[in-house]
């Protein structure tokens, strides 16, 4: 259970992080939707391990394959499988694990609810899942395209180094301009500096990453339970190590009043209603209203570290476990993609689902 995320535009993922392959089979998606493998395929490198020094050196080429529901370049209307095969496993850096539980990981927590783990990386807990999400992204990024929706994600903060320009103020076009995936290369040269001093010092460290939806129409949202910003924050929140999502004002905006905090509206020149600001997020009332959508993800420390930290074994020793292997110093970077999938993949699901909402849009 847990496997799969979305209701019209539904994901199941599959696979260990030491298996043989993950995968995902996207069921929903509607029929002629392109689907590029080489675009697919650079949405994945951007996730990918081992592509910079501030990332872990795994050596996974991450290549897809696309094994149903495309034909002639084009989504079919059936289910859409594909598949990422492992290529450098190295399962005995984790040998030393096997009946411990390291600090902060999902060790103990997975033995206590199943009997059994994979130690292996973590098994189904490992981050490595998330290709699988980043390979159905891609193609919900490519619908999204046709309605001119765009998700963009970047780096907002790393540890105390904080980017203080809103989006607005920034060239996202920069985005992809240097290794920590910063629009702002002053802010990001002082990023990568901190990311890869914490390397060298064994130890890791969190960040933030930012995100803004833009042109997503009136109306996409469910209420009471289904909200769009808490279908946001449930997709943000299921990326391993986020520790927390604020949209719009976030909780910057409980130090203001309501006359501050207030979104007026106003029309433009053409008749169409706008907000004079933007403090809602793109989201009132759980609907968006049109304005960008834009919301933070914050992401904890890697837990695993390169020293020794005391633990217990599956008996109740006391122990040291130090980690081993290729591991992230930071994860922001390399959280981009997913974020921007996620985000893809939430909005891709409402939209679909907003076109049986009302009996005046729904055509034969």
């Amino acid at each position: 259970m847990g496997n799969s995320f979305g209701r019209k535009f539904r994901i199941t993922t599959f696979g260990e992080s030491h298996g043989r392959g993950l995968g995902v089979t996207i069921d929903g998606c509607p029929a002629g939707v392109p689907v590029d493998e080489e675009y697919i395929q650079a949405e994945l490198d951007r996730r990918r391990p081992g592509q910079s020094k501030i990332t872990t050196q795994r050596k996974e080429g991450d290549k897809v394959e696309i094994l149903s529901g495309v034909f002639e370049g084009v989504s079919t209307g059936t289910p859409i499988g594909m598949i990422i095969m492992n290529q450098d496993q190295k399962s005995k850096d984790y040998s030393h694990i096997a009946k411990s539980f390291r600090p902060s990981h999902a060790d103990y927590t997975y033995h206590e609810k199943y009997g059994q783990r994979d130690y292996r990386g973590g098994g189904r807990s490992s981050a490595r899942e998330t290709a699988a999400r980043v390979a159905a992204g891609a193609i919900a990024k490519r619908m999204l395209a046709h309605f001119d929706i765009k998700v963009q994600a970047y780096v907002s903060q790393v540890g105390p180094l904080k980017l203080e320009k809103s989006y607005q103020e920034l060239d996202l076009s920069q985005i992809e301009s240097n290794i920590v995936r910063c629009p702002d290369q002053q802010v990001a040269e002082q990023m990568i500096a901190l990311i890869d001093d914490t390397r060298l010092k064994r130890d890791t460290i969190g960040g933030v990453v930012s995100a803004v939806v833009s042109g997503a129409p009136v109306g996409l949202g469910e209420p009471v339970f289904d909200r769009l910003h808490a279908e946001l924050g449930k997709a943000m929140l299921s990326i391993n190590a986020a520790k927390g999502f604020e949209y719009g004002s976030g909780f910057d905006g409980v130090a203001l009043y309501g006359s501050q905090h207030n979104d007026a509206f106003v029309t433009d020149k053409d008749g169409g209603i706008h907000t004079k600001t933007n403090r809602s997020g793109g989201i009132q009332g759980g609907i968006s209203n049109g304005e960008d959508i834009y919301f933070r993800v914050a992401f904890k420390p890697v837990a695993t570290i390169m020293m020794d930290q005391e633990s217990i074994d599956v008996d109740g020793n006391a122990v040291t476990v130090s980690g081993k292997g290729r591991h992230d110093p930071c994860v922001v970077s390399r959280a981009v993609p997913i974020v921007e999938s996620m985000a893809a993949l939430v909005i891709a699901d409402h939209l679909l689902l907003q076109q049986s909402t009302r009996l005046d849009q729904i055509t034969l």
